[in-house]
């Protein structure tokens, strides 16, 4: 795959999961567990497609956070389950995916602060 591609994937990543948020959250569907299911489900597709794994999760905890405040929803749990469901599928994958976003969402990222604690777990707190 090309690089354009490949930028497109990534960069479509935080789209997607906002779109995903609010079309939960239209039907009453858990929209935590939706958050973490497509976090994961996106990391894979980008594994596949050799994209920046480390980019691609940065730009889901972004798009969760977009999401959940555009649904008055707590900022912190999206990032939360973001985290986990990226980093819980980098795992999946391999060891060396799985640190590269584990150090990816090391930070704050739109504003808001992700603690990741081992093994898959993620905390987050507002800044």
């Amino acid at each position: 795959m090309d690089d354009q591609k490949k930028t497109g994937l990534i960069d479509s990543s935080k789209d997607g999961i906002v779109s995903a948020i609010k079309a939960a959250g239209n039907v009453g569907a858990s929209v935590l567990e939706t958050i973490g299911n497509l976090a994961g489900t996106a990391i894979k597709s980008t594994a596949e497609a050799t994209g920046d794994l480390g980019t691609a999760a940065k730009n889901l905890v972004e798009g969760a956070v977009e999401g959940a405040k555009g649904l008055g929803l707590d900022a912190t749990e999206a990032v939360s389950v973001a985290a986990t469901g990226a980093l819980k599928a980098a795992g999946e994958i391999s060891a060396e995916a799985g640190a590269k976003v584990r150090d990816a969402l090391t930070g704050t990222i739109a504003g808001v602060k992700v603690v990741l604690k081992e093994p898959f777990k993620a905390t987050a707190e507002t800044n």
